[in-house]
């Protein structure tokens, strides 16, 4: 008698994009190429049929500046996902979905209030990501480190090069009781180091955030926010430096996705 294996299920990850949003193409072809089938959706479709949040395992927040960013990144964009999606957000978290936003994404959750914990009150957040330590548009490549952190998908210690484009990127905390929240609550996801994986000093940490934190994930370790562009550097084409660096098959970055569909895979 010869038994057979059921296929596994295609994790699908939903993209959503709004007005302003700029970067949802090069996420598709990250999560794509990481073997997640992606369906891009205007935030306006998501409002109307929140249902559709239900079939997805990803959820991802792509860069940009919705909405031109006016009163600041990302608000006008979370105060859309509170108005109308606050409780489809949360039940998507709670039955183990994953949601990533970079960039302008990262700016949105912490708008939201996502980061804080399921429930937590936008209102009341501890958080915030304001202009550049440099008060300029920084545009480079930079080195992130990954912590030892509640994220599920991320490996200590791996050392990844990508790209900033951020002009609002710097983290600041309401006090340093927060800080000690975010460290006690295996919160820092990824910090900005020099290329060797020592202390960044500016640029190595472009916009000068506190503790030189580059992306948090909320205390369940599901939800992710990072300022720089992993889905930037797929190829090991897109490194300004290729030429000079050790042959490698594939940009660093994917790995990140490969890890999480994996991640989202194994959560059902």
């Amino acid at each position: 008698m010869t038994t057979t294996t059921a296929p596994t299920k295609t994790v699908q990850t939903l993209l959503l994009r709004t007005a302003g949003t700029n970067c949802d193409a090069e996420a598709q072809t990250a999560f794509e190429l990481a073997g997640s089938h992606v369906a891009r959706m205007h935030l306006n479709a998501l409002v109307a049929a929140p249902a559709r949040l239900e079939k997805a395992d990803i959820l991802m927040l792509a860069g940009g500046f919705s909405y031109g960013d006016y009163i600041a990144a990302g608000r006008i964009f979370g105060r859309e996902l509170e108005a109308h999606l606050t409780e489809a957000l949360q039940r998507f978290v709670e039955r183990g979905g994953l949601v990533l936003g970079v960039c302008n994404g990262f700016q949105v959750l912490v708008e939201l209030g996502l980061l804080e914990g399921v429930g937590a009150d936008p209102a009341a957040r501890s958080l915030a990501l304001t202009d550049n330590a440099s008060a300029e548009f920084e545009c480079r490549w930079v080195t992130l480190r990954e912590e030892d952190s509640a994220c599920a998908w991320l490996e200590p210690g791996r050392l990844v090069p990508v790209p900033v484009a951020h002009a609002e990127g710097r983290l600041v905390v309401r006090d340093d009781a927060t800080l000690a929240r975010l460290r006690a609550n295996r919160q820092i996801a990824l910090r900005y180091v020099a290329p060797d994986g020592g202390p960044a000093a500016y640029p190595g940490n472009p916009n000068g955030s506190v503790d030189d934190i580059a992306g948090l994930c909320d205390p369940s370790g599901r939800v992710l926010g990072l300022m720089p562009h992993p889905e930037r550097n797929l190829s090991r084409h897109q490194h300004p430096r290729w030429t000079r660096l050790a042959e490698r098959e594939e940009g660093e970055g994917l790995a990140f996705f490969r890890r999480m569909v994996a991640v989202a895979r194994d959560s059902r």
